[in-house]
C-alpha cells in the first residue's frame, strides 16, 4: 500500500458494471478499500483477481434506497457514481424506470454524501449531453442539447449537483466519451466493441451510417481519470466539467480499424442507412491543461484487447449471453419502478 492511499475508502455505485470491473481491481492494486454498492445484476465475480480481496467489499443496494445510501457510506473518503441504467435502448423498455434510477435517485446519493461528510465525489456524466452540434469542436462549454431520456438525465443531474450545498465536499463532473476495450464484465453493446466482436465471431462487420463522428476512450485511460481524480489536489478541479475522450472517429473509421487489427481476410464490412445521427468532435483540452490527463491507450488498443479476450476464450457465447448486453438482462430482471425495493443492505467481502 502506498503512502497515498492509506486509510481511503471509495465508494464506487455500479461499481461491478463495465467500467466498475475494470476499475475496483485497479483501486484494490493501488491500495484503496474499496465499497462497490450494486444489485449485481451481471454477477458478484466480475473483479477477476480482486474478488478474492479483503479490501473489497460488496453492498447489495438499490442506488434508489436513499436510507440504505446513508448506510452504506459511513466511513467513506470518496464516491465515484457509476450506477445507472447505461444505454438509450433500455429506457424504451422503461422510460419511468431509467427516470427512477439515473434522476430521481441523484438527490437521496447527494444527500447521503453530505450527511456522511464524504470528501470527494466524482461524477460520472456522459458527452452525449451534447446532442448533435454543428461545431467543428465540442469543449465543456459548448450549449448542451441532449437528444434522449438518458443523456437528458445525465445533464439534469450535473445540474443539481451544482446546486446542491455539499459543503466542503470537492465534486466534479466528468463527461467521458464512449468506453471501448475488453472488461471482466464486458459490453458488447458500443460501437467498438459490437464492431469487434461481429468480425471476430460473425465475420461481418455491419456498418450503420458511417460518417458520424464519435469520440471514444480505452477503458484503461477510463479507469487512469477516475484514479488521477481520487489523488488530484482540489484546486484543479473543484467544481470543474472535464469531457474525457480520445479519439474522434467516424463509424466508418472504426469498421476499417477492426478489419485492420482481427487481421482476417475473410471479414465483410457491409453499410447500412440509419436514423441515428447523432455526430460531435469532442474536446479534450481542459483535462490536459488542468488535470494533466493524457490518454494513453488507442482504439486499437482497445480492439486488440478484444481479440485476445476472445482468443483465450474470455468470451464465450459472445453473441447468445444476456449478460454481454445491457437491454437484454434489464429485460429478464425486471427491476421494480416503484414500491417495495429489492435490496436492502447486505455487505458481502
Amino acid at each position: 500500500m502506498t503512502s497515498r492511499t492509506v486509510a481511503r475508502v471509495v465508494a464506487v455505485t455500479g461499481g461491478a458494471g463495465y467500467v466498475g470491473s475494470a476499475l475496483v481491481p485497479h483501486l484494490i492494486k493501488q491500495g484503496y478499500r474499496v465499497r462497490v454498492l450494486d444489485l449485481f445484476l451481471y454477477g458478484k465475480d466480475v473483479f477477476a483477481t480482486a474478488s478474492e480481496s479483503p479490501n473489497l467489499e460488496r453492498v447489495n443496494l438499490d442506488i434508489r434506497d436513499t436510507r440504505g445510501l446513508v448506510t452504506a457510506l459511513k466511513g467513506v473518503d470518496s464516491v465515484i457514481h457509476l450506477a445507472c441504467v447505461s444505454n438509450d435502448p433500455s429506457f424504451e423498455l422503461d422510460p419511468a424506470l431509467g427516470r427512477s434510477i439515473n434522476y430521481d435517485a441523484f438527490g437521496g446519493l447527494l444527500s447521503a454524501v453530505r450527511t456522511n461528510g464524504v470528501r470527494r465525489f466524482i461524477y460520472a456524466s456522459s458527452s452525449s449531453v451534447y446532442g448533435v452540434r454543428p461545431e467543428p469542436d465540442v469543449t465543456e462549454d459548448t450549449p448542451c442539447t441532449p437528444i434522449t431520456d438518458y443523456s437528458r438525465y445525465k445533464l439534469l443531474c450535473e445540474e443539481q449537483l451544482k446546486q446542491e450545498a455539499l459543503g466542503s465536499c470537492d465534486w466534479v463532473i466528468l463527461r467521458p466519451a464512449t468506453v471501448c476495450g475488453y472488461a471482466p464484465r464486458l459490453r458488447l453493446d458500443v460501437v467498438v466493441n459490437i464492431l469487434t466482436i461481429n468480425a471476430l465471431v460473425r465475420k461481418k462487420i455491419r456498418v450503420f451510417g458511417g460518417d458520424q463522428l464519435r469520440p471514444n476512450l480505452n477503458i484503461r485511460d477510463m479507469v487512469r481519470a477516475y484514479d488521477l481524480l481520487l489523488t488530484a489536489p482540489p484546486s484543479r478541479f473543484r467544481h470543474e466539467t472535464f469531457n474525457i475522450g480520445y479519439q474522434n472517429l467516424k463509424v466508418r473509421q472504426i469498421a476499417e480499424l477492426v478489419y485492420k487489427v482481427v487481421g482476417d481476410s475473410t471479414v465483410e464490412i457491409s453499410f447500412e442507412p440509419t436514423d441515428d445521427h447523432r455526430s460531435y468532435h469532442v474536446n479534450s483540452d481542459r483535462a490536459r491543461a488542468k488535470l494533466g490527463f493524457e490518454p494513453a491507450f488507442s482504439v486499437e488498443d482497445a480492439i486488440q484487447s478484444l481479440c485476445d479476450a476472445h482468443k483465450s476464450g474470455q468470451i464465450p457465447r459472445a453473441l447468445e449471453d444476456p449478460l454481454y448486453y445491457n437491454i437484454r438482462t434489464m429485460q429478464q430482471v425486471r427491476l421494480a419502478t416503484t414500491g417495495e425495493l429489492k435490496s436492502g443492505v447486505r455487505h458481502q467481502n
